[in-house]
């Protein structure tokens, strides 16, 4: 019975992970074309991925909150609608300064579908069955990331940029009925917390000062950090430094995202068989051969295809790997306040992305050397959060 509930849940949780990537991914291959209409700098188009991810982060201290208060499937509707508006409003939006006005009510709304299913799923699942089905979710929502600049590079040439956001109001509005007909309610009244400000605070504040979950949220962030970095660097990478056009982002996104399927796929394959400890050394080796090899390439050859982009794949590959293990290592630190301990895990991550975006990305999107530099710094930090505590080999097995 549960792996039929899985299986009718996984495509649901995964459609609605899926808001955050097409939200800043879709839009990749019209950059310039928004920033011509009008009239800012390829920094000021940097900055509509910033304002996206600070509003998203800042929200996502509340998602979790406000779905151990309410329950998840009320969140998650309300959130969803309110992304399909905001969405529309991108479409619509009458200058530069309007769209990012939009594109932040888009942060605000679009984790709650991230957030509050992952604590769906460890509401209903436990041990390996809670691994496989996160691993199923990671491995469908990563087609995202993949599709979603593809897909924008074809629509732009089709109905120009403004048709972008329309397709995600679309796809909202879609995700919307199909959660009312068939999203379940996995938190029952009974077992909900009281939303209310201080509380919120003291819960945060104890989750802060516990020493393993502060260090496994740095890890997550520096590890999906390391990625990022190339994504957020994207348009430079794909349309300056290797020469393609606006409908060749596949060269990237392919690989990158082609390699966390697969991760995910192992670490379905590995959930019952082996400890947290065994996969996360899996997807550390796994890291740090990519951040190896992609050192070496930025090294020895020019900036060219395939050679720039195949080893963004295996890094992508560890990552996913290890991301189930950390996250429901994450979310078992604090039982009673799953909503709120996703929640804080992931405004940590948006918040770090937000300055990977904004700051270091425009920085170093046109050296891949640099690049390679700072992906591997970001997965030795990663490592070393892991390493930090005697007590995090130790967890429990999933």
């Amino acid at each position: 019975m549960k792996r039929q509930t899985a299986g009718r849940l996984a495509p649901l949780l995964a459609a609605l992970a899926m808001l955050g990537p097409f939200s800043i991914d879709t839009f990749f291959p019209a950059f310039r074309v928004i920033g011509a209409d009008f009239g800012v700098s390829p920094a000021a188009m940097q900055q509509t991925i910033s304002v996206y991810l600070i509003a998203y982060a800042a929200m996502s201290l509340f998602h979790g909150p406000l779905s151990d208060a309410y329950g998840r499937r009320r969140v998650i509707i309300a959130f969803t609608l309110l992304f399909a508006l905001a969405s529309a409003g991108c479409a619509l939006a009458p200058s530069f300064h309007g769209l990012l006005g939009f594109r932040a009510l888009q942060g605000i709304a679009a984790g709650a579908g991230l957030i509050v299913g992952r604590a769906i799923i460890r509401d209903r699942f436990a041990g390996a069955d809670a691994q496989r089905l996160m691993s199923n979710v990671t491995l469908i929502f990563g087609m995202a990331p993949a599709l979603a600049p593809i897909v924008g590079g074809w629509l732009l040439g089709v109905g120009g940029w403004r048709s972008l956001f329309l397709l995600l109001a679309g796809f909202a509005t879609v995700l919307t009925l199909w959660c009312a007909l068939a999203l379940p309610e996995t938190h029952p009244p009974e077992a909900r917390s009281r939303f209310a400000p201080r509380p919120l605070a003291r819960t945060y504040a104890g989750m802060l000062r516990d020493r393993v979950f502060l260090r496994l949220g740095m890890a997550a962030t520096f590890n999906f950090g390391a990625l990022f970095l190339y994504i957020a660097s994207a348009p430079a990478l794909i349309l300056d430094v290797l020469g393609l056009s606006e409908r060749q982002f596949a060269w990237l996104f392919v690989p990158a995202i082609g390699g966390m399927m697969i991760g995910a796929l192992l670490s379905g394959r590995l959930a019952g068989r082996r400890g947290a400890a065994h996969t996360l050394s899996l997807g550390y080796r796994v890291m740090g051969a990519g951040v190896a090899i992609n050192l070496l390439v930025c090294l020895l050859l020019p900036p060219g295809l395939p050679w720039t982009v195949l080893p963004v794949g295996l890094l992508g590959t560890g990552i996913a790997i290890s991301f189930p293990t950390i996250s429901l290592l994450i979310l078992d630190r604090f039982p009673a306040s799953r909503g709120a301990a996703s929640s804080l895990q992931a405004s940590f991550t948006l918040l770090f992305n937000a300055v990977l975006a904004g700051l270091l990305a425009p920085w170093l999107s046109h050296q891949p050397l640099a690049l390679a530099v700072a992906a591997c710094v970001l997965i030795a930090l990663g490592y070393a959060c892991t390493r930090a505590d005697r007590a995090l080999p130790a967890a429990p097995a999933y």
